[in-house]
């Protein structure tokens, strides 16, 4: 490789790593807590996105179910020709927009809206529309993209997955689940043989 681009690399590490740990000032309790409190009371979850905040949304719903809290990734393609159908009033909705101006999510927010359903926003942009229409805002922080022009999905990726793992780190926490549940969810590979093997950590 060229040294320009070595030195690209090792600055992609390190952006990375600023943004995590700036991402700590921005952290808002009380918000937090709201989130927290709704996710768990929550018959079903329902997360949405485009493009690289869809990815993460998927890997959001696939932990949510990890921990046994009913969730499913909505495509917003799909939420606008009958998919909403899956949320009910109470459900939740957790949208992911760095801008908070998706237009592909908007009319989906008013679905939600008109079925009393509530809306958690995760977005860099707190006087967007998405977060102005939601019940609870969490900041999103991103420094800068690790590219050079500063526009691929990359530290803002890395920002969302971050707040996604500290939610269901706090679920695990506020609900009590056990790793004994995981296990009976997840004997397949490498982890369900360390989970259920002789030597399974209780």
């Amino acid at each position: 490789m060229k040294q320009e681009t070595v030195k690209a690399v090792k600055e992609a590490y390190r952006i990375e790593r600023d943004c995590i740990d700036e991402m700590a000032e921005y952290f808002d309790e009380e918000s937090f807590s709201k989130a927290v409190e709704l996710l768990e009371s929550a018959p079903r979850i329902g997360t949405c996105g485009c493009g690289h905040s869809g990815i993460i949304c998927r890997h959001f719903a696939h932990l949510l179910c990890c921990i046994e809290r009913p969730a499913r990734f909505i495509s917003p393609a799909e939420a606008v020709h009958g998919a909403t159908g899956f949320l009910q009033e109470g459900d939740v909705m957790v949208f992911a927009s760095r801008g908070g101006k998706t237009k592909e999510l908007l009319p989906i927010l008013d679905i939600c809206k008109a079925k009393k359903v509530k809306v958690i926003t995760v977005t860099e942009n707190l006087e967007s529309p998405l977060a102005l229409g939601a019940d609870v805002v969490l900041k999103q922080h991103v420094n800068r993209e690790t590219d050079k022009y500063n526009s691929q999905g990359t530290t803002s990726t890395t920002a969302l997955c971050v707040i996604f793992h500290t939610l269901q780190t706090a679920l695990i926490e506020e609900t009590g689940f056990k790793n004994e549940q995981f296990a009976v969810i997840h004997p397949g590979g490498a982890v369900g043989e360390r989970l259920n093997g002789k030597n399974a950590v209780k």
